[in-house]
């Protein structure tokens, strides 16, 4: 069995958005992390997709606020839709690490995601 790169779970971080398929944490450790790196998202995606990606800013909000957080089990697909938008890396940054830092740009955030801020 390969040794698996080290990851902390993020205690009582919902595992998903209620009532669908979209996770907001992993189980276990992959070999392979999924990369993290900016995704192409078309301002004319479905609208279950954009809820999805407010509902996981939000919870990042509500667990971390401004500070910076570790990677860890959050979802990196999830995290990909935001990153380098409203999730930014700190540096040293290795895309593939469960343990590199991340913070949210609030000022990004509450343009592109006002109701998240206005709960």
């Amino acid at each position: 069995m390969p040794k698996l790169p080290p990851m902390i779970k993020h205690r009582g971080f919902p595992s998903r958005l209620p009532g669908t398929d979209f996770q907001f944490t992993i189980r276990r450790a992959n070999p392979k992390p999924t990369r993290l790196e900016k995704k192409p998202r078309p301002a004319d995606r479905k609208v279950i997709l954009r809820e999805a990606d407010a509902n996981f800013l939000a919870c990042l909000w509500k667990a971390f606020g401004a500070e910076p957080f570790e990677r860890g089990n959050l979802d990196g697909g999830r995290l990909n839709a935001l990153f380098e938008r409203e999730v930014v890396p700190i540096e040293p940054f290795d895309p593939l690490s469960y343990e590199s830092l991340l913070r949210i740009d609030v000022a990004a955030a509450q343009i592109t995601f006002p109701e998240v801020f206005n709960r």
